[in-house]
């Protein structure tokens, strides 16, 4: 039997691709280090709004050499267009569909819950106020997306 430690990952071999989208400042810092500190080797890029999301996961110039992302990390408070409308495209994408979007935001509104299933979010997270709690949260996405979960290639 194969004990966990010998166990070959995704991340042995090359890091995990991480799309952060994410306008406040603030909480790109706090996943930055959070990530930073990370047990699985990662490489972080941010999108600040829906334009810069959309065009770094279709490869649009400038992003045309970005690497596809194992993971997308979604607020839904952005600006111009919000989350929402950025997980509707990412969803209604052949190409992009099946990325695993984690919604991660401010919002414990049932609706905004409800809304995000429905538009085939993978999963739903209410970031914390504590910063304690957020490095936490962050630490749980990783050590679930990243290290438990298989992706495809």
């Amino acid at each position: 039997m194969i004990q966990p430690s010998q166990r070959i990952r995704i991340s042995d071999m090359r890091p995990i691709e991480i799309l952060l989208v994410e306008d406040n400042p603030g909480d790109v810092r706090l996943t930055q280090e959070a990530l930073g500190e990370a047990k699985v080797r990662n490489n972080l890029a941010v999108a600040r709004d829906r334009v810069e999301a959309l065009g770094y996961l279709r490869r649009e110039p400038p992003f045309q050499d970005a690497t596809r992302p194992d993971l997308v990390l979604l607020d839904l408070n952005l600006p111009r267009k919000d989350g929402r409308e950025v997980l509707a495209e990412i969803k209604a994408d052949p190409e992009l569909r099946r990325l695993p979007v984690a919604v991660l935001t401010t919002s414990n509104a049932e609706k905004d819950i409800l809304e995000s299933y429905n538009l085939y979010a993978n999963c739903y997270i209410t970031k914390p106020v504590d910063l304690d709690q957020f490095v936490g949260i962050v630490t749980s996405i990783e050590d679930f997306w990243l290290t438990i979960v298989k992706l495809p290639n």
